[in-house]
């Protein structure tokens, strides 16, 4: 079987509860048709790029999918027929990503709050000084010409 990645967006106005219950939708389809789910990760309503279907929020669902072709086909098929379901994205993958993901891991260090310890974000000591005083402007109308 393949291993995939598949990140569904779900409607703002849903309920955290009812994105769940898609989620339970989408594992009960892959399972039977043979297929296996890995980890689920829940990241949130986000804001989008750009409006989808007239919103601008959207519930952000990761899922890591062991499957055959035929039930993330299958899948895909309901999630274009649900209305509940802005976009989604399935991605086959080498292997699976152990651990939280790159946006899990992104928000753990903005809720921690220790971008100070980082080296690109320290306290800002190490600023070039100011530039010096800047030469004579250049005149262009002085030449006469309108440029």
């Amino acid at each position: 079987m393949a291993l995939y990645e598949h990140i569904y967006l779900a409607r703002q106005d849903l309920t955290a509860q009812q994105s769940e219950a898609l989620t339970e939708q989408f594992k009960t389809i892959v399972t039977g048709l043979g297929g296996a789910i890995g980890k689920v990760e829940y990241w949130g309503v986000k804001s989008l790029a750009y409006r989808i279907k007239k919103n601008r929020k959207a519930h952000f669902t990761l899922i890591n999918v062991d499957a055959p072709p035929a039930a993330l086909a299958e899948a895909e098929r309901q999630w274009s027929i649900n209305e509940d379901i802005l976009r989604f994205l399935t991605i086959r993958v080498e292997a699976l990503e152990d651990g939280p993901s790159a946006m899990l891991r992104k928000r753990d260090d903005d809720d921690r709050g220790d971008r100070g310890d980082r080296p690109d974000r320290g306290d800002r000591g190490d600023r070039r000084p100011p530039r010096g005083p800047r030469g004579p402007r250049r005149d262009d109308n002085a030449e006469g010409g309108q440029f």
